[in-house]
Parts: structure tokens; sequence; C-alpha cells
């Protein structure tokens, strides 16, 4: 009799294990389980629809490094298939990656669709059978030792293997199927979202982004630096959603109400800005302020850093009131923005939290607590910035599951 496996999970991490296993392991019957009606939905909107297959790193430590929770066990998984096994894996079934500047990869047609389509035809090559809208709620060992897999609205499934996939959760109790099975549980956080402001006058420089600035979080030691980005409902941008990524836990105790800091110039501190803004006084001093801008920073934000220190159009730089330089110098370096709640970055939800990585075997993904139970991707407590590094993670671990059911 056909051995049978089931992957429950329709993303990115199940639909790549369901596949290799397949493909490893011709005589398996694979089944997939989703719970929605929509499949690989988190891989079309990645990347605005471009999908983010992976990073371009130059190697493990650097890549292990992009993950707030979890390096120490994807440094381990990563020796088993990494960026360029994704690459090359891709490459073999026709889809062409491209690296941008930051070191995003995203395919040669700048489509989602086109790792989607790869993807469903590999199922459709393997006769792997998919079932939309079966939500699982709970897992059994048989008498005979097998998996019974209870669904909400169909009769139980029966599988040698199990696969879990099943992303992330919001709520600690959406896990508790998963609980009975003898795991713990790192409770969920939201990671990768972006910071409320709500009325504060800086929302009105809606889509101003800034190249370069350093954000920090007041009373802890979070802090990143890179393009910012402002928003109609507060801040946003690589540097931000980095901060909330590595602040996940310490920001939800913080009940999302704190103040950030921003350095808009971080190149410059306090005091070695104050020295320059002297030297500006002299060089520039005929020159009005609000039309010499010397930071090349974006000219709305410029105007407005000026109108918060009490600056008129009118006034030169040589004519600036030394309390209002005192103003413009922290304002530059230390602006003061009170935050009060978050909102999710586009439709990339990622949670931190999950299955203990400490029962979990990196080098085959399968559980230590319960033998043919496997799990792959955000379902375990592992978690990168944005990049590239969180699908990488689900390629990864997906693949390694595949690998070792397929063995078996």
């Amino acid at each position: 009799m056909n051995k049978r496996l089931i992957v429950i999970g329709g993303g990115a991490a199940g639909f790549f294990c369901a596949v290799n296993a397949a493909r490893l392991c011709p005589q398996l019957e694979v089944l997939l389980l989703e719970k929605t009606g929509k499949l690989l939905s988190k891989v079309k909107v990645s990347g605005g629809g471009r999908c983010n297959v992976t990073h371009a790193a130059p190697d493990i430590g650097y890549m292990a490094q992009r993950y707030p929770r979890g390096q120490h066990f994807v440094k381990k998984a990563f020796g088993h298939f990494f960026v360029p096994d994704t690459i090359n894996w891709f490459a073999e079934r026709g889809v062409e990656l491209k690296t941008e500047a930051d070191g995003r990869m995203f395919p040669v047609t700048d489509s989602s669709q086109t790792i989607i389509d790869c993807l469903l035809r590999e199922a459709d090559l393997y006769k792997i059978s998919i079932l939309m809208q079966q939500e699982v709620t709970a897992l059994q060992r048989t008498a005979n030792g097998r998996w019974q897999v209870q669904l909400q609205h169909s009769p139980a499934l029966d599988a040698d293997y199990l696969c879990i996939a099943a992303g992330g959760y919001a709520q600690a109790d959406k896990f508790n199927w998963l609980k009975a099975t003898g795991h713990t549980i790192a409770a969920p956080a939201p990671s990768l979202f972006t910071l409320n402001m709500p009325g504060h006058p800086i929302t009105a420089l809606m889509g101003v982004s800034v190249p370069k600035a350093l954000v920090k979080v007041t009373g802890s030691k979070l802090q990143e630096q890179g393009p910012l980005l402002i928003t109609h409902w507060g801040l946003s941008g690589p540097a931000v959603l980095r901060l909330s990524a590595w602040g996940a836990r310490e920001l939800q105790q913080m009940q999302y109400t704190f103040t950030a800091l921003v350095n808009w110039v971080p190149d410059y501190h306090e005091n070695s800005l104050r020295e320059e803004m002297q030297d500006l006084r002299h060089s520039l001093g005929g020159q009005k302020m609000y039309n010499k801008n010397p930071f090349e920073l974006p000219q709305r934000l410029w105007q407005f850093l000026l109108q918060q220190a009490g600056i008129h159009e009118t006034v030169r730089w040589a004519d600036m009131p030394a309390k209002a330089q005192q103003l413009l110098v922290k304002n530059l370096v230390a602006m003061e923005l009170p935050v009060k709640g978050k909102t999710t970055f586009k439709e990339e939800f990622v949670t931190c939290g999950g299955v203990q990585l400490t029962e979990i075997n990196p080098a085959t993904m399968e559980s230590k607590l319960q033998p043919n139970l496997y799990f792959a991707g955000e379902v375990m407590d592992v978690d990168g910035i944005t990049g590239g590094f969180n699908f990488q993670h689900a390629w990864t671990s997906g693949y390694i599951a595949a690998q070792a059911i397929a063995k078996c």
C-alpha cells in the first residue's frame, strides 16, 4: 500500500514540501489541505505583487543574522538548502530570478504569478491532491501509529506523515490543535508593521521618503537605520519594518504606545550638527533658509522642520534666532514622534511565535516529540525581517521536510 503525506497549509512552505516530496518519492500519495479558498496568497501579494523570492546573501552567517527569532535554527537548516539551491530550483523549472541593488531577488517577469504558476505546474505534474476550505481541528494518533486529521466540515483523513505548514497565527488559542500534540507554543506577536501617529502634523507629508534616517524607540535599545517613508497614518519604510521585527515582543508589551526618536541626518549628532549650523550661518548667511536646504532632505520635510522650529519663510541663515536654531538642531537629530498603534504592512502580515524550535530537528524538520510529524514555514517560532528572508525560510524548511519524508 502506498504511503500518504498530508501537508496542512497551501502557502509557500506547504507547496514546496508537497511538490518536492512527491518528486523525490514517486510512490508517495501527497494531499495538500488549505483552510481558505486561496492558494499561495502571500506569494501573490509579496513585494507589491512581484514576489520577493529570496535574498542574495553572501553567506549563511549573514543570512541568519536577519532573523530576529530562530537565528541558530536557520543557520543549521541553511546548510541543507540555501539561496543558491532556491535559485537553481526555480531556474530548472524555467523561472529566472534577478537581484536588485538592495539584495532582494524577484522573478525577471516582475510578477508573483510566475512563481505561483511554477508551483501549481509542479503540483499538477506530480498529481498532488489539493483540497480547499479544509480547516484542521485536531490531530490524533491511530492504533497503528498513523495520523488522523480531523476536519471542520469533512470526514477525517488518515496519513503516514504530516507536515504542518499552516503559517503564523495572531491569537494564541489558534494553536490549540497543535498544543494537543504535546508541543510548546511561543506566544504570537505581530512583526513587520508600520507605526501610527494619529493626528500628528507630520502625516500631512504623506508620500515623502528619506533615503537614510535613524529611528530609535525611547526607553529601549531598539534602533534601525535605513529608508524611511512618511504615510497618512505615520511612519513606514524599511527602517521601521526592521525595527518592528526586532522589537516585536518589546513593542507588544508597550501596547504600541511609545515615543519614536528620528534622526533625519544620521551622519550628524547634536554637537556636530550645532557646529555645522554655525558654519552654514556664515557660508549661506544672505540666503533664505526655506530656499536653501543644505542637508539634501526632501523640500517638503525641510520646510516642515523649519516651521516646527518657528522659522518664518523670509528668515535668512545669518538671522536665524538662537532659540529657533536650538529647536531645529533637536528636530533634525532627535525629533520626538509619539506612536499610538500600528498598521499591518500592506498584506504582508508576519507573526513571531509558533512551535518551539528546541522541539524540532533542523536537519529534518521532524518533531522531536512525535515521529512522522514535520513542520515548515512560519508555524515555527522563526521570522525574518523584510527582504525575502521569510520566503527563504519557507523554501528551506519545506524542502528539508520533503527530503526527510521521501527517505522514509
